[in-house]
C-alpha cells in the first residue's frame, strides 16, 4: 500500500470464512457489486446529534446495524416531479460522470428512507414538505413498496408530490471489499428529520431501530452495549466494529464531532471513493481503509 494513512477494522464474524477463502485463493474474481444508496438520518438532541440506526436481517453489505438504505431498483428510472438540483448537478457533486446514474441513486435514497423509516422527502412544490407521515395509509404504502406491489414514484404522482432532492446532501461512495460474498457500490447521503414526521419501523419486517447519539455510540464502541441492546443472536456480545461496516463507523465519528445537524450538512467534503481491502495483521484478517483528506474517511482514530 502507498504511504497514506490506513485504518484497520475487524472482519465481521459472518464474513471470516469468506475472508479466509480469499487468502487461500487470491486469484479469484470479485463478485460484481450492486448499486445501492443509504441515508444518514439526523436530528439534534440535548445528548448531541442523533442518527437513526436499524438492525438488518441476513448478511447485508450495509452491515448488521446500518443507516436506512438498499439496492437501486429498475423503477427508480421512472418519471417523477423533481425539486432541487438537476441530475447533472447531482452527478457533479457526487463526483460522477453519469447524470442518469446519479438520478437513480438519489431516487433510491429517498425511496429506501421512506420504506424503512416512513420519512418522506417529498412535497407538493419546491418549498413545501409533507407535514405528517402518520396514519395507517402511510404504513400500508410503505408495505406495498417494500413488497414491490406498488411503485414509489407512482405513489408520489398520485398524491401530487415531487421529490425534495434539495433536502439531501451527498457524503461519499463506498465499495464492499473484494472478498465479500455480497457486494454493494453504495452512495451515502445525509438528511435531517423533517418537522412533523416520525421515524418508525416497517410493520412485519423491522426488528429493531432507534435514534442514537453518535458520540455515545462511538464512546462505547469497544463494548457490546449496542449489540446486547438489539438482543439478536447475531448481535449480542459483539462490538460496534463487528456490527457495522467501516463506512458506518467512520460516518458516526464524523457526526459525533460535528456541532449539530446543520454544521454536519454544511461541511464541505470532496467526492471520495473508498475501496476497503482485505489484509492480514498478526495472523488475523482485517479490513484496511485508506484515509481520505477531508472526506468521510479522514478521521485518524486507530483500532
Amino acid at each position: 500500500m502507498p504511504n497514506t494513512p490506513v485504518r484497520l477494522f475487524p472482519v465481521a464474524p459472518s464474513e471470516r470464512v469468506a475472508a479466509q477463502t480469499w487468502f487461500e485463493r487470491p486469484d479469484r474474481t470479485p463478485r460484481k457489486p450492486r448499486l445501492a444508496s443509504s441515508v444518514v438520518l439526523l436530528r439534534d438532541s440535548p445528548r448531541g446529534t442523533q442518527t437513526y440506526l436499524s438492525y438488518r436481517r441476513g448478511e447485508s453489505p450495509l452491515g448488521k446495524v446500518a443507516f436506512p438504505g438498499g439496492s437501486i431498483e429498475e423503477n427508480d428510472d421512472a418519471q417523477v416531479t423533481w425539486y432541487g438540483p438537476a441530475p447533472a448537478l447531482w452527478a457533479k457533486s457526487m463526483g460522477a460522470d453519469d447524470a442518469r446514474l446519479a438520478r437513480r441513486h438519489v431516487v433510491a435514497a429517498i425511496r429506501e428512507l421512506f420504506e424503512e423509516t416512513g420519512i418522506l422527502l417529498a412535497g407538493p412544490d419546491e418549498s413545501t414538505l409533507l407535514e405528517s407521515n402518520r396514519g395507517p395509509e402511510w404504513m400500508a404504502a410503505r408495505t406495498a413498496i417494500a413488497t414491490q406491489e406498488a411503485s414509489f414514484l407512482e405513489l408520489l404522482g398520485k398524491r401530487g408530490l415531487g421529490l425534495r432532492t434539495d433536502l439531501l446532501r451527498p457524503l461519499s461512495n463506498w465499495h464492499s471489499a473484494d472478498f465479500a460474498l455480497r457486494r454493494f457500490d453504495t452512495r451515502y447521503f445525509a438528511a435531517v428529520q423533517p418537522v412533523g414526521q416520525d421515524a418508525t419501523l416497517l410493520e412485519g419486517k423491522g426488528v429493531w431501530a432507534d435514534w442514537k447519539p453518535a458520540a455515545e455510540v462511538i464512546a462505547a464502541r469497544e463494548s457490546t452495549a449496542l449489540g446486547d441492546e438489539i438482543g439478536q443472536p447475531d448481535t449480542s456480545g459483539l462490538t460496534l466494529g463487528e456490527l457495522v461496516v467501516p463506512a458506518v463507523e467512520i460516518t458516526l465519528e464524523k457526526v459525533a464531532s460535528a456541532r449539530g445537524c446543520i454544521a454536519y450538512l454544511s461541511s464541505r467534503r470532496p467526492a471520495a471513493v473508498y475501496q476497503p481491502e482485505l489484509v492480514e495483521v498478526d495472523g488475523k484478517p482485517c479490513v484496511a481503509v485508506r484515509a481520505g483528506g477531508g472526506a468521510e474517511g479522514s478521521s485518524q482514530h486507530g483500532r
